[in-house]
């Protein structure tokens, strides 16, 4: 019985390890025209040209990282905020109904995220905050460039502000947690020598916990960088670069919009290749996340 137990538990690994790995080579035989035939050309030129079968990837790849940091941006500190004010500010009956509400937010299906986003978020930052940004920053140097254009509310912002959006229950989850595992005695010993609440947070919380924090972030990072739906909704689905207030793309959105309709070898190449170079970049994140995570793990043991 025991062999048994361990044989069908053994094979259930296995066919995760072997799920994974069969994915990856699958889009990289898939990839392998535009990888390989196009070497460092497909990632460094942004044409894409479906008419006359000429397909560089840089502008979604580009637009990928772009949405991902903003959404990053933004989520990280208000992530921070949520985490500090449920472990260390909120009253003990509230703690419990928010992080509730907030682990919810986690479960809502992107593609509510995406409608929500192109009904109430385009019109809003179309109307007021992009001619804003145009004003006071479009003149800027070095920055300036990045905030020009048509103020449509569809672009790559837009697509990070949602993506953060979506990401903000899954970075604050992770900090509430590991900000629960600092030892109350060490919190105590700095309260009771005169420090304040901030002083705490920042010089006893953070320290202990930095690794799991960012292995949270990263966490965050791998769920902002694989979305579909939510940023197909409001990024503009243009396959070039601009400015961030412009319609982009992104890997995964170009994967989605073009995929049924790509018959040409050469286009289904490029979109099986972009794939592969998506599949690489979220498996080292996930993979830094997961190793920072355990590490954290690790040293609450020895303590």
């Amino acid at each position: 019985m025991d062999f048994f137990f361990r044989s069908l538990t053994a094979s259930a690994a296995w066919f995760v390890l072997i799920t994974l790995v069969g994915a990856m080579l699958v889009m990289f035989d898939g990839g392998r025209e535009a990888l390989v035939e196009q070497g460092t050309k497909f990632v460094t030129t942004d044409y894409w040209d479906p008419a006359n079968l000429i397909f560089h990837g840089l502008a979604p790849i580009v637009g990928t990282l772009l949405t991902s940091l903003i959404a990053l941006l933004i989520a990280v500190p208000i992530s921070f905020g949520i985490a500090v004010f449920l472990t260390e500010v909120a009253p003990a009956w509230l703690r419990t109904p928010v992080a509730t509400a907030i682990e919810l937010l986690a479960g809502i299906p992107s593609i509510i995220y995406g409608m929500w986003g192109l009904f109430v978020l385009v019109p809003w930052l179309g109307e007021y905050v992009y001619p804003w940004l145009i004003d006071e920053l479009g003149t800027w140097p070095v920055i300036g460039p990045w905030f020009q254009g048509i103020p449509i509310g569809i672009g790559l912002l837009t697509a990070g502000f949602v993506l953060a959006v979506m990401v903000i229950p899954f970075i604050s989850s992770i900090m509430r947690e590991v900000f629960l595992t600092v030892p109350g005695r060490l919190k105590e010993s700095a309260y009771a020598l005169g420090s304040t609440r901030w002083e705490v947070v920042w010089d006893i919380v953070l320290p202990y916990t930095r690794g799991a924090v960012i292995g949270g972030v990263f966490l965050g990072l791998g769920r902002a960088l694989g979305e579909t739906m939510a940023v197909t909704f409001v990024i503009g689905n243009a396959n070039r670069l601009g400015t961030l207030l412009e319609p982009g793309s992104s890997i995964s959105a170009t994967i989605a919009n073009e995929f049924a309709e790509a018959f040409a070898d050469e286009h289904r190449s490029a979109l099986l290749g972009l794939g592969f170079l998506l599949f690489v970049v979220s498996f080292i994140v996930l993979s830094i996340a997961k190793l920072m995570l355990k590490g954290m793990s690790r040293w609450e043991g020895k303590r």
